[in-house]
């Protein structure tokens, strides 16, 4: 593209300077051959008008007074012809092709001035010369900014080339360079938002494997020890119990796959409705009890009885394992959940016993990536999130011993936008 630029460029001044070079070239040839033949018809007419005069005067007429008088030098010549007197010659006689006038005087004199031809030759010639240099320079010059401007309109091409590729590497990181071109900026500008939003999407699908292999790992915990309770045992009446608690941890790991697809689809869709929260709690209560009872520890349930709260049924079963688990993890002693009731707002509180929270990891509990000890550290975050979705918040409401609160609404969405419609009217 480069080399392209560069001749077209070259190409449109050498037009250019072939026009309007040859074009001055003729008429400046032309000016000179006519200013040297004015210069000779003026002399011309001169010395004969100087003619008349010393003759009206009865003067004295010869080479050397004319000489002095007219402004023939050494390259012009003069031929005086006077009626009854030897022709005065003023000058050497040019050899070859020259310029010449002949004036005619008063008393029948004829002065006749010639100057060679060469003085127009070497006049012309030095035109061309200044004229071929100008020309030169105008070459010089478009080459250098045909360069630039090739430098200019390529390199910003081949740096879009170098993002697309890197795009299509799996690279998606915006440059935000711009060039100064509208049209190659617009491209950029495009090959930006294309990068951001393809960064988005990995993000998504990294979050959405990430979370996937979070929140099914506890379902399936469970379901392995209802299995294994199975397999140990030989009385009917507790493998037929099992089995039945076995096909709801199956029916939760269905509802977590479901919701898992609709979030990386729109995070922010839910399905909130009203349930009761007791259910919830007891199902918490019944799943983790046995891992619990492994790790010689308790989990218990108090506070309020028969709350309604609003969200998804699965969805706070997931907050609430998310938080079980972590206390299991991290906690120690006895882990209680308490529900009570704060304004419009149902709460569910999860404690334990155990240390709390380290005070530098308060703040960023709720981070990604952020975890106390040897875990994953997407619990917390993908619990919050799970939380939001619904319209709830998690939060950390005491970090030594820890006390972790999810707030839930006891309004359903279309009466809270009824009555936040009322108040504004």
């Amino acid at each position: 593209m480069r080399r392209r630029l560069i001749n077209s460029t070259l190409a449109v001044v050498l037009v250019v300077i072939a026009v309007f070079g040859v074009s001055l070239v003729i008429v400046e040839t032309r000016t000179i051959s006519s200013s040297a033949q004015e210069r000779v018809t003026s002399e011309a007419f001169r010395l004969a008008s100087v003619v008349d005069s010393r003759i009206i005067s009865d003067e004295q007429i010869n080479a050397e007074i004319l000489r002095d008088v007219a402004a023939v030098d050494t390259d012009r010549y003069a031929l005086i012809e006077i009626p009854g007197r030897a022709p005065i010659e003023i000058g050497s006689r040019p050899t070859g092709d020259v310029i010449r006038d002949t004036a005619r005087g008063e008393e029948g004199e004829k002065v006749t001035v010639e100057e060679p031809r060469t003085a127009v030759t070497q006049e012309v010639g030095r035109t061309l010369l200044i004229i071929g240099a100008v020309a030169l320079l105008a070459i010089i010059a478009a080459v250098l900014l045909a360069v630039r401007q090739a430098n200019r309109l390529a390199s910003p091409l081949t740096d879009l080339a170098e993002t697309a590729e890197r795009l299509g590497s799996g690279d998606p990181r915006p440059r935000h360079k711009r060039y100064g071109v509208p049209e190659l900026d617009r491209v950029a500008d495009v090959l930006d938002g294309s990068a951001e939003r393809i960064a988005r999407m990995l993000t998504a699908e990294r979050r959405l494997a990430a979370d996937a292999s979070h929140q099914l790992r506890t379902p399936l915990t469970a379901l392995s020890m209802r299995l294994e309770e199975i397999t140990v045992t030989e009385d009917l009446d507790t493998v037929k119990e099992e089995a039945t608690i076995a096909l709801a941890q199956v029916e939760r790991l269905t509802d977590v796959v479901q919701r898992l697809l609709t979030n990386s689809r729109d995070p922010r869709t839910g399905s909130a409705v009203s349930f009761d929260l007791d259910e919830v709690v007891k199902q918490q209560l019944e799943e983790w009890r046995p891992a619990y009872r492994s790790a010689g520890r308790a989990i218990v349930s108090s506070g309020k009885r028969h709350l309604r709260a609003v969200g998804t049924p699965g969805a706070v079963a997931q907050v609430l394992a998310a938080l079980i688990e972590n206390s299991l993890m991290h906690g120690g002693g006895t882990v209680a959940l308490r529900t009570r009731v704060t304004g419009n707002q149902t709460v569910i509180e999860v404690t334990d016993d155990g240390p709390g929270v380290p005070a530098d990891l308060g703040a960023r509990i709720f981070e990604r990536t952020i975890s106390g000890r040897n875990s994953t550290g997407i619990g917390l975050a993908v619990a919050r999130d799970l939380a939001e979705a619904d319209g709830g918040r998690l939060e950390m409401l005491q970090t030594k011993p820890p006390v972790f609160g999810l707030f839930l609404s006891r309004t359903p969405l279309q009466k809270r936008a009824q009555e936040t419609e009322e108040t504004v009217r």
